[in-house]
């Protein structure tokens, strides 16, 4: 492979990324064609689906946690290649789906399944990975996943371009094989540690759970107040680019495209340095320093001539992408190391928990403080960000300080 590829190189990392790309090439294909499949094939009204989709996503949520605890129990491996092939019996039953009520009864099982699978995937990316490499898995699949996003986009494009019931059909069988593909390819993965030794020890005993932690909780917090860049950056850039900055609808994939691009191939190099609580936590600091800067460029964008404003456009894009990124890497970096050994999953899936909702919040108040708000919404935007990330340091250390180290074996127990 040439240096730009994001496949790492033959071991078990390179095939959870074969399994990666297979999985987000289908995720690529849905995201792109789905909501257009529900509307203009099956019949459902946009608001309909809007609001299924936020109901079925809210709870969803509540399967992080449970799903990332059983990950610490049984081999995330296995785990995560049967809860994907769950997601391929919900998403072929979308071919199903004739009205608002069936639509519901197979969109909250699928968001049940995809919101614990993401927290299997973290404990599963942490067993790969060890104590100092899961940051480093965690960005590669990073870079991977964006890459087969791009390609499951592009090839829905030809199905909305055919735009018949057949090409739609198509589109939600792909989705649905990519999940078994997918799976097989995990089951090619050794049999993975399931730390079932270490959920004993006195410091995950103690701490009662995850959603109990009130400082590791704090530390989450923040991250996921920072999390909403994703939101920003797909629904409310693409808004502003076309209402108020006044560029051409197609400015919006190439600045999507530019961050795609920048996150293939920077996503590795600057995650490095997070491994650890205290130097990720600085890290998510200038992560929500440099979110911030984007926010008085985009800003600018609404009172300059179209060529200008593009160019303004795709530099705030670079800005805001390597916040993105040292975000992402700063947040797994911190949600790994304040968790007890025992119980990676369970907490993967209460640091999901926070950002899935600061995510859903976060769709209709940003756009609406930066919609309705115009450049001075932008600027508080930016001022929250900076805030958010200025916090992480204290309240790491407040959580650093909160961990026990394990207590001494009594004389004569073996190590």
């Amino acid at each position: 492979m040439g240096r730009v590829s994001p496949l790492p190189p033959p071991g078990p990392l390179r095939t959870l990324a074969y399994a990666t790309l297979v999985n987000t090439v289908g995720a690529g294909l849905w995201l792109a064609g789905g909501a257009l499949y529900l509307t203009r094939d099956v019949g459902l009204s946009a608001t309909s689906v809007g609001a299924g989709l936020t109901v079925a996503g809210l709870v969803g949520l509540t399967a992080s946690v449970p799903l990332g605890a059983l990950a610490d129990r049984w081999d995330p491996r296995t785990l995560r290649a049967a809860l994907q092939v769950g997601q391929a019996v919900a998403a072929l039953a979308y071919l199903l789906v004739g009205s608002f009520p069936a639509f519901l009864a197979v969109a909250v099982p699928e968001a049940l399944l995809a919101a614990g699978n993401l927290a299997v995937r973290a404990a599963l990316v942490a067993a790969v990975g060890g104590p100092d490499g899961r940051v480093h898995a965690f960005a590669t699949l990073r870079a991977v996943a964006n890459l087969g996003i791009t390609v499951g986009t592009a090839l829905a494009g030809i199905a909305l371009a055919v735009d018949t019931h057949r090409a739609y059909q198509v589109l939600v069988v792909g989705n649905a094989a990519s999940y078994l593909l997918s799976a097989a390819l995990l089951l090619r993965l050794p049999p993975q540690p399931t730390a079932a030794d270490a959920r004993h020890t006195p410091a995950t005993l103690r701490r009662g759970g995850p959603l109990r932690d009130g400082r590791f909780l704090a530390v989450s917090g923040v991250s996921a107040v920072l999390s909403t860049h994703v939101t920003v950056l797909v629904l409310v850039v693409p808004l502003w680019t076309v209402d108020r900055a006044g560029a051409p609808p197609p400015v919006v994939s190439a600045v999507l495209l530019a961050n795609t691009v920048l996150t293939v191939l920077l996503a590795v190099r600057l995650s490095r340095g997070a491994e650890r609580a205290a130097p990720a936590a600085r890290k998510l600091r200038r992560a929500g320093l440099v979110l911030a800067a984007a926010t008085p460029l985009y800003a600018a964008t609404a009172g300059l001539p179209v060529l200008p404003a593009v160019v303004l456009l795709l530099v705030a894009t670079a800005v805001w992408t390597v916040g993105d990124l040292w975000h992402g890497a700063a947040g797994a970096g911190l949600a790994y190391d304040l968790a007890p050994p025992g119980a990676i999953g369970a907490y993967q899936g209460a640091d999901g928990l926070l950002a899935g909702l600061a995510q859903a919040l976060g769709r209709g108040l940003l756009t609406l403080l930066v919609l309705g708000g115009g450049p001075v919404g932008w600027l508080v935007l930016g001022g929250i960000l900076a805030a958010a990330g200025l916090a992480a340091p204290a309240l790491a250390r407040r959580a650093i300080a909160n961990r026990r180290a394990p207590e001494p074996r009594p004389a004569g127990v073996p190590g």
